[in-house]
């Protein structure tokens, strides 16, 4: 973990109990001497990355309330939900994500392995540099579609992630339904689609599938940060992921890479469905991607990347894209990159 957060300056534990935290879960022994050093670059948590003797290691603890402009306020149980999902995920046959070490549900505390950004480059600053892998996208999407098999073919995942609250709070309302009331003549659209997404329960969802949490190493994809996982809308994944392909074609350097990784992702994506019609699923995706398109701009986590004119295109053919009610998602990249 840790390789799109940016270091700050070493700094000694916030807090006592997180000293307590290490010593009690055999991380360090009391009395050892650990720097803790802050991570920032993300908005949900605070991520720490601690060398003890014994090696690096990486803390994260949820927020309470997110570092964005809007007020955004979350469930911080959603550190035991992310912790749950990466135990789940770490069983599946071609899955990767960081090696878990130790859990404490009341601290609101997990620590994993800490991965070094010089070995892990973050997938989104990949593309930024110009670098876009269509292999390395397929490989993403086949890793989405075996984590959502194995959550829809296991009998526990439903109960286990019964967490709809926090995907309420984390997802549905800030990027569908606070677009909605930004758009009030598409606000019909947008909240049918809102509703659909609550309304499908099928699969374990990552539910924040970006370049930003998905790290590249030799051996494939590693995928991180999930305190946002659901039982619920497996397209909800495929559509935010491809979201950012979609953007990034529109407004970076070699659109045509970034088109053929949008389409090398979701084809592998969509064949490796089997817990449903591929195309059911695509039908679903579509208009969730349109809507996402438009939540970059107008919901309450707005690029960062997006120059002013971005914006003002970008709200435009998301807008034309969600009035059109696509159900394919080559209609919607069509639409978006126009």
């Amino acid at each position: 973990m840790g390789g799109h957060f940016r270091p700050c300056p070493a700094v000694t534990a916030p807090a006592p109990e997180l000293d307590d935290f290490l010593y009690e879960h055999d991380l360090a022994s009391d009395g050892e001497d650990c720097r803790w050093a802050a991570l920032t670059g993300g908005v949900s948590s605070e991520i720490w990355r601690v060398t003890t003797p014994r090696g690096e290691i990486c803390v994260k603890r949820a927020l309470a309330k997110l570092r964005v402009a809007s007020n955004w306020e979350a469930p911080v149980d959603r550190n035991a939900v992310e912790w749950n999902y990466l135990k789940f995920a770490s069983g599946i046959e071609g899955v990767r994500v960081p090696r878990l070490l130790a859990h404490d549900e009341p601290r609101g505390l997990f620590a994993m392995e800490f991965l070094p950004p010089e070995d892990h480059p973050v997938w989104k600053a990949q593309m930024f540099a110009g670098h876009v892998d269509q292999d390395f996208a397929r490989d993403v999407g086949r890793m989405i579609a075996a984590i959502h098999s194995a959550g829809a073919h296991d009998a526990q995942v439903p109960e286990r992630f019964a967490t709809e609250t926090n995907f309420e709070a984390l997802r549905i309302d800030p990027y569908l339904l606070t677009t909605a009331r930004a758009h009030p003549d598409l606000a019909p659209i947008i909240a049918d689609t809102a509703h659909r997404t609550l309304a499908t329960k099928c699969a374990l969802v990552h539910g924040d599938v970006s370049p930003k949490n998905i790290l590249c190493c030799p051996d494939g994809p590693v995928l991180i940060d999930a305190e946002t996982a659901w039982f619920g809308d497996p397209a909800f994944d495929l559509a935010f992921c491809l979201n950012h392909l979609a953007i990034k074609a529109r407004v970076l350097p070699g659109r045509e890479a970034l088109v053929g990784a949008f389409a090398a992702l979701s084809q592998a994506y969509l064949e490796n469905v089997d817990w449903e019609h591929p195309a059911d699923l695509e039908a679903r995706a579509a208009p969730l991607l349109a809507a996402l398109a438009l939540a970059r701009v107008d919901g309450k986590s707005p690029l960062e990347y997006l120059s002013e004119d971005d914006r003002l295109s970008l709200r435009k053919a998301a807008r034309e894209c969600v009035g059109a009610r696509v159900d394919r998602l080559s209609d919607a990249l069509s639409l978006l990159i126009a």
